[in-house]
């Protein structure tokens, strides 16, 4: 229900009856309600017509995928595969520095 759990709308409700009072809030759920159910008609209708008009090579399109959170995910675990494969190749004496110590010398670094 558009990501609202049950205590976000028990809280709606209160503000509600504050707001508009027990007298207009059934007339007012049943106009968001019409409204929420339009611009839902809508939505689906203008999808619909983008698909059409795409043609049958976009047929399988989701337009969930345009999501920037899940087009940066899969960017992200992308890089993360290639860095696992990294450090494995890296040999295992080399370990982590403890906390306070002191990083081996080397002669021979410039």
């Amino acid at each position: 229900m558009l990501g609202v759990g049950f205590s976000e709308f028990v809280v709606l409700l209160v503000v509600g009856l504050v707001v508009f009072g027990p007298d207009r809030l059934p007339e007012f759920a049943r106009t968001a309600g019409r409204t929420l159910r339009r611009v839902k008609e809508f939505s689906d209708s203008a999808r619909d017509e983008l698909r059409n008009e795409l043609g049958p090579d976009f047929a399988d399109f989701e337009f969930e995928d345009l999501d920037p959170r899940k087009v940066v995910r899969k960017q992200l675990s992308g890089a993360w595969e290639g860095v696992d494969r990294d450090t494995e190749a890296l040999p295992r004496g080399m370990r982590p520095l403890k906390a306070g110590q002191r990083p081996p010398y080397d002669d021979e670094a410039t």
